[in-house]
């Protein structure tokens, strides 16, 4: 029997989502806290793996068993072995062609920047900050060159395993909500870092250093040692991964915007 969970959680306390031999990814928790429930050793694959720091409002994961639950132990039951920073929000049986991970056909991913001279109190491990004023209109103008089917090399970490650097970015777009800047982008899939290299770019012509035409140069360039640093982990959170309706899943999308994050 193959069974899907929809998660939320707080990156802020592991090494991101891959298990480690120290216990800290969060796929270690997940696999034990599901053991307890299953009385069996199994296996969880995520739809995609979040870096150390990095949220998620709705990760998708499937892992298999023989044992019979209801879908509530797999929900309640399991939260209560879980530490409080991870939280099952859904449990749904699937056919076990399902895969977290190869079916998802859409990734997206949000960031939550505060601009404003101090870094925040509250938000620390939530929010990305800078310091000096961002222009949203310049920023909007350069996002809009990411949008369509590019070779990312230039917003792609050293390390990334990726087969090809060409990626469809669907949806880049910023809003501002008082003293803070949400960015949204939504592909098919995403390079190792590219969200926080590309919101660095932003950034930077954000802040007056760079025109918005560097995007589109950094694209054409495809040099990641031409590009702005990589932002800081602390604002990112995987909002969703699309599937097929065929699958019948409950919601996989959740957004910042309607959550009671946001401290203005």
């Amino acid at each position: 029997m193959r069974i899907a969970l929809g998660l939320e959680y707080d990156g802020a306390g592991f090494c991101g989502w891959q298990s480690q031999a120290n216990g800290c990814g969060l796929q270690d928790s997940l696999e034990k806290a599901l053991a307890g429930i299953a009385d069996h050793p199994l296996r969880a694959i995520a739809a995609g793996r979040t870096d150390t720091g990095v949220h998620a409002l709705s990760q998708v994961i499937h892992f298999d068993t023989l044992t019979l639950r209801p879908m509530s132990a797999w929900i309640r039951g399991v939260n209560a072995l879980l530490p409080k920073a991870v939280r099952v929000l859904w449990a749904n049986q699937v056919d076990e062609k399902f895969h977290a991970r190869f079916e998802a056909h859409q990734r997206s991913y949000q960031y939550l920047l505060v601009n404003q001279p101090v870094a925040p109190a509250i938000l620390a491990g939530k929010a990305g900050w800078f310091h000096l004023p961002l222009d949203l209109t310049l920023m909007r103008a350069a996002a809009s060159d990411l949008v369509g089917e590019h070779d990312f090399s230039a917003f792609r970490a050293a390390e990334c395993q990726a087969k090809s650097p060409i990626k469809h970015l669907h949806r880049a777009d910023i809003s501002q909500i008082g003293n803070s800047f949400l960015f949204d982008f939504s592909a098919n899939a995403f390079l190792h870092h590219q969200v926080r290299n590309m919101v660095g770019a932003l950034v930077y012509v954000g802040k007056g250093k760079h025109p918005p035409s560097l995007i589109k140069a950094l694209l054409q360039a495809k040099d990641r040692s031409h590009a702005p640093p990589t932002f800081m982990p602390d604002g990112l959170y995987l909002s969703g991964v699309e599937y097929d309706a065929k699958w019948r899943l409950p919601c996989t999308h959740r957004s910042l915007t309607a959550l009671p994050l946001l401290i203005n």
